[in-house]
């Protein structure tokens, strides 16, 4: 396998293994790769700690950095997950908000790493791209949820 060009780095704070064993489990196209340790201290750990994390979520290969508690994530960046019914969108969102997570509003969840997510209905995006009054109602209906409602997206795109 060819080494990716560009990768997403992803700071932890001392649990990057966990976080990327969790999501090799939770998404396909999801594999953790490698598991680094370092060779000597470092600010926040010691010799022989996992470094870095190599794996892959959902098709994106990434790096996890056990950085320490210095930087914390916000939902400037975010993962979105595109699913093709509700009951792929419940096993993400329920995955995600499960296992120590929180939910948001309009399809975004974070994880227990601060990760944001989201969790977006195929049907929400197309509603979306048709632009008009169907985008309006879906976008009006949307406004209005934490996790989506596949359900009330088709009727509000129906009008």
């Amino acid at each position: 396998m060819t080494e990716a060009k560009n990768s997403i780095c992803l700071w932890y704070d001392g649990d990057a293994e966990a976080a990327a064993n969790f999501y090799a489990a939770t998404f396909p196209d999801s594999v953790v790769r490698a598991v680094h340790r370092a060779p000597a201290d470092f600010p926040s750990g010691k010799a022989g700690d996992v470094r870095t994390v190599d794996f892959t979520v959902a098709g994106i290969p990434c790096i996890g950095l056990n950085g320490g508690s210095t930087f914390r994530h916000s939902e400037a960046f975010s993962f979105q997950i595109a699913t093709d019914d509700q009951e792929e969108t419940d096993r993400y969102w329920n995955a995600i908000v499960g296992n120590g997570g929180q939910e948001s509003v309009c399809g975004w969840c974070k994880d227990r790493w601060g990760i944001s997510w989201q969790i977006t209905p195929r049907t929400l995006t197309d509603a979306m791209a048709a632009g008009g009054a169907e985008a309006k109602r879906a976008f009006q209906a949307m406004m209005e949820m934490k996790k989506i409602d596949v359900a009330a997206i088709e009727a509000a795109r129906r009008g």
